[in-house]
């Protein structure tokens, strides 16, 4: 049997941060991945799924100007070489990962892993030893309780496509959903949209998503809320997913159908009671310092933790806080105030910080401000007709509470207001910010109420 001082479950950025720290601390580290190496925001996520949005947001550019006669034409995806410029991003990265890790002289193994006792797991054959473990698994897709859920095509294989089904049915109106749906909308594909609630991207603003769904809509997205998949049937002319509507059953017609309903942390193979790790379905009980609360030899960092939201940067900051309770004793918690999140549709649309449902629930004394402005300059000058906000700002503190953008650099004004936020910025110091003109970030200070 073979012993280290830390074993790391994953390969992305949690495992990453934390076992290259933990490493360059003199520990003798080992990392598991039945995966290639690079976990999912490289090569199945966030970095893929942007090459792709690339695409889409040239073409509807290009649209957009050419509504007012500014630019001729109709340029079309090439899907196949799309796939191509993407592989030449994340192909790489598996080797140059392992790499890393070997340079640094961490131990690397291939397979699935799964625990034998509080501090030892089985990889294959291979039986390993740690004072410490890291559960930093990822996530993956929910299970459906759909009747031929096997004809799903999960969204890591839809990122590698070599070919794009022209009548796609997405099954989820989450961020997959409408992210998948906008880029093989702008490539020429017939989209639907299935959501099983009566609003689609429940985390967000309900106004700003109607706007969204509004701009999804003119591009030929069709979204359908209050449609629930009850079965997916395959014949010799492709799928039918059947689902019960708000009305009657109906059913649609697909050359491929796509599971966009959602990621749960990946630790159902991990045998997590032959480790004494209590957990709830895919949900492992931690403390605020990211420790298991039945095995204190057991971290968990990143999406494999279910965290507030399953992003990178909070993967990030969850594994520098194991890290550091690794090296020193458990003393850093994470703090996720101000950390913004964002559906990569085109437009985009982003929050940071509370809804104002949420905000209404604390029972909070706010104002708020909440317009939709097409006729601003920089919505104008792209001929854009989605642009949206609400900003809420609490009386007294004047903190930022909560900022929500659909729209033209939605993103980059979200993340600004984050900013503002993770640092104690108030609103007057905003408004008193010069920022470049005409650019995003000068619409700031006329979204503060």
């Amino acid at each position: 049997m073979k012993r280290y001082d830390l074993i790391v479950i994953g390969t992305g950025t949690a495992a990453t941060v934390t076992a290259t720290r933990c490493r360059a601390a003199g520990w003798q580290v080992a990392v598991v991945d039945h995966l290639p190496f690079g976990g999912t925001c490289a090569l199945r996520g966030c970095d893929p799924k942007k090459m792709l949005v690339a695409a889409a947001e040239v073409i509807d550019g290009v649209s957009r100007m050419d509504q007012v006669d500014v630019v001729r034409g109709e340029p079309t995806i090439d899907w196949a070489t799309l796939q191509r410029f993407k592989r030449a991003f994340t192909d790489p990265v598996p080797a140059n990962r392992e790499q890393m890790y070997q340079k640094q002289g961490i131990a690397t193994y291939h397979g699935k892993a799964r625990f034998s006792g509080p501090n030892r797991i089985v990889v294959g054959d291979e039986a390993l030893e740690a004072k410490h473990i890291v559960i930093a698994a990822g996530a993956e897709p929910a299970p459906l309780p759909i009747d031929g859920a096997e004809h799903l095509t999960l969204s890591d294989a839809f990122l590698e496509l070599e070919s794009l089904p022209k009548r796609l049915v997405l099954v989820g109106g989450g961020f997959i959903g409408f992210e998948f749906a906008h880029v093989a909308a702008r490539a020429g594909a017939q989209v639907v949209i299935l959501n099983r609630g009566s609003r689609p991207l429940r985390g967000f603003e309900p106004e700003l998503v109607d706007a969204l769904v509004r701009r999804s809509e003119s591009i030929g997205i069709e979204v359908r809320c209050g449609h629930d998949v009850k079965s997916i049937s395959r014949d010799n002319a492709g799928y039918t997913v059947h689902a019960t509507g708000p009305d009657d059953e109906v059913a649609f017609e697909a050359d491929s159908v796509v599971h966009s309903g959602g990621r749960v942390p990946a630790v159902a193979d991990l045998d997590l009671e032959a480790a004494n790790v209590e957990h709830e379905k895919f949900r492992i009980k931690r403390s605020e310092y990211l420790q298991s609360v039945s095995n204190p030899a057991v971290y968990v960092a990143g999406d494999a933790g279910a965290p507030p939201l399953p992003l990178t940067p909070i993967a990030a900051l969850e594994a520098g806080a194991v890290a550091s309770n690794l090296l020193e004793g458990n003393r850093q918690s994470v703090d996720y105030t101000g950390i913004p999140t964002a559906v990569f549709s085109v437009p985009a649309l982003a929050r940071v910080g509370l809804l104002e449902a949420e905000a209404q629930a604390r029972g909070l004394d706010y104002r708020v401000k909440h317009e939709s402005v097409p006729d601003w300059y920089s919505a104008r000058r792209v001929n854009e007709s989605c642009y949206a906000f609400k900003v809420l700002v609490e009386e007294g503190s004047e903190r930022v509470l909560g900022a929500h953008v659909v729209g033209p650099d939605a993103v980059e004004i979200v993340n600004l207001f984050g900013l503002a936020m993770r640092t104690g910025l108030k609103a007057p110091d905003l408004a008193y910010a010069t920022f470049a003109y005409p650019t995003g970030a000068s619409d700031l200070e006329s979204m503060l109420p």
